[in-house]
């Protein structure tokens, strides 16, 4: 098959996908091997329209590469520690697109510091950083979002087993993520009759950016692999298809829910 034949599959792939016509934006790219990314590329091909931010400016050559991949015509920097940067970004996009229809937040931070020792001895600022950073801009998206999705929509963040159980290393950020979990659950109660949709993706450990920061991550992949069910470690993909399930109308009826996505480790006892 010719590069010409492909494309023309792919377009037709596009017009006639389970996303046709609709639009997100995606918060939280940071390379080819984020989660974010994975999610992206399959809604992307399902026909989505998407539009990304990036953090800050070292991250603009890594970020308009992908975009012009997925066609994105709307890509801006925004710090979601800042609510006039969140509120500047949501304006020129309400100004570009007359709608939305889903919100993909793979958001998190802490300081290393605190990812390492003892939970006991996180600081205040530190504490403070990785909730607002990690939980809270779940929530202040989300506000800026639902004017926008006049006809319902979903919103999708992304999580980790270290909310429900201690995992060494993760400290603060387990605690951040519980946070988040029960901001899921909180943010699905108030918008259910706006037919806003509010879940999360539990992933197991992926070998992105942010993963690698963590102290011995490379044993939890291995633990993983020799404990887990399936004997194997998730795959990036799969959390792409599980965001693509949950933006989609296959997911119509699933609101406040956190599924794991991690080849059964987390329904392990022992």
């Amino acid at each position: 098959m010719t590069a010409a034949e492909t494309e023309v599959l792919d377009k037709t792939a596009r017009e006639t996908g389970m996303m046709a016509g609709k639009r997100g934006i995606i918060f939280g790219v940071a390379n080819e091997r984020s989660l974010a990314w994975h999610c992206a590329k399959y809604l992307y091909e399902q026909g989505a329209d998407l539009a990304f931010t990036y953090q800050g400016e070292a991250l603009e050559k890594r970020i308009m590469p992908l975009a012009e991949k997925v066609e994105s015509e709307f890509v801006e920097m925004c710090d979601l520690g800042d609510d006039a940067q969140i509120d500047k970004v949501f304006d020129k996009l309400s100004k570009k697109w007359d709608s939305l229809d889903f919100l993909v937040h793979a958001v998190a931070f802490a300081n290393k510091e605190d990812l390492e020792g003892h939970y006991v001895n996180t600081t205040r600022e530190g504490f403070r950083l990785a909730l607002d950073v990690s939980c809270y801009t779940l929530t202040a998206v989300t506000n800026r979002a639902l004017p926008m999705m006049k006809d319902g929509g979903s919103v999708i963040t992304l999580t980790y087993y270290g909310a429900e159980k201690v995992v060494p290393h993760y400290n603060v950020m387990g605690v951040a993520k519980a946070a988040l979990e029960s901001s899921v659950m909180y943010l699905a109660a108030d918008l259910g009759e706006k037919n806003v949709r509010v879940n999360a993706i539990s992933a197991g450990p992926v070998k992105t950016l942010a993963a690698m920061g963590i102290a011995g991550f490379r044993d939890m992949l291995k633990l993983v692999e020799q404990k887990a069910p399936m004997k194997r470690n998730v795959e990036a993909d799969e959390v792409g298809k599980t965001a693509l399930y949950l933006a989609s109308d296959l997911s119509s009826g699933v609101t406040g829910e956190v599924i794991h996505v991690d080849c059964g480790y987390s329904i392990l006892g022992m």
